[in-house]
């Protein structure tokens, strides 16, 4: 994690969507752009072709996958290339979020305001139930950047106010807070908070994490699937479940002298 070369790529974003070329990138979003030049500053490895699918970025080690929402469209690419190349997917979470509100017919755009909402980690469940049965695959990984921006939305909804169902235009990143890297099953742990009981419940969960009682229980699916947590029993109705304990570290052989 590089902090302030994340900041500088942020203040410069128009040379990033510039230097950015390659197949597809015309009316690439901000985020996509900065996050491209932020994860590997040689734009001649953007957007190269493999086989039938385009990929963000080709690294000598792999693959890199800039997913900003719908992971169910990485379905096919999986398919495709997993087999063949590690792919790691990166996903950009909003930590702290300022909001703009643009008028879609002056164009006049509000004063930003802090969102109430910090982002933590636990806000990829959602989207990882999309591709479930692929998140054991050794060639998988997951980096997940949590970043401070400022987004911009049409006041377009249903909502006396607009507010409500309105449609996001840009998002634009400021600074990188954290990155949480996943490489193995394990990992998945880090995307627990850190202040949960032990047992615990999915409306624990859901409390500690802040999150939705469905996003929770759709967190918990995931972690026991991959073996990150495990059941350890009921308390009435509900499941009770914990961590799971990772394996222990192999000691190394003493070495055996020879006689003699």
């Amino acid at each position: 994690m590089d902090r302030e070369r994340f900041s500088e790529i942020c203040g410069n974003t128009e040379q990033c969507r510039c230097n950015s070329g390659g197949i597809g990138t015309l009316s690439e979003k901000t985020m996509h752009a900065v996050l491209k030049y932020y994860l590997e500053p040689d734009v001649s490895r953007h957007e190269i072709r493999v086989g039938t699918n385009v990929v963000d970025i080709l690294e000598d080690d792999g693959i890199i996958e800039i997913q900003t929402r719908n992971f169910f469209g990485l379905k096919k690419k999986f398919d495709a290339l997993l087999a063949e190349y590690p792919i790691t997917v990166v996903y950009p979470i909003a930590h702290v979020k300022w909001l703009c509100w643009i008028d879609p017919e002056s164009g006049e755009v509000t004063k930003r305001r802090k969102s109430p909402k910090t982002g933590s980690a636990c806000d990829c469940f959602l989207e990882l139930r999309w591709i479930l049965p692929y998140l054991k695959s050794e060639h998988l990984r997951f980096r997940i950047l949590l970043i401070d921006l400022v987004e911009y939305r049409y006041l377009d909804g249903w909502s006396r106010n607009k507010k409500s169902g309105s449609t996001r235009y840009e998002r634009v990143p400021e600074s990188l807070y954290d990155e949480i890297l996943i490489e193995k099953s394990e990992d998945f742990q880090k995307l627990m908070p850190e202040n949960l009981p032990e047992p615990f419940t999915s409306a624990e969960f859901s409390k500690a994490a802040q999150i939705s009682i469905f996003a929770a229980r759709t967190g918990l699916r995931i972690l026991f699937a991959v073996g990150a947590v495990e059941k350890c029993g009921k308390q009435k109705n509900a499941i009770l479940y914990r961590k799971t304990a990772s394996p222990p570290k192999a000691e190394p052989e003493a070495e055996v002298s020879s006689p003699g």
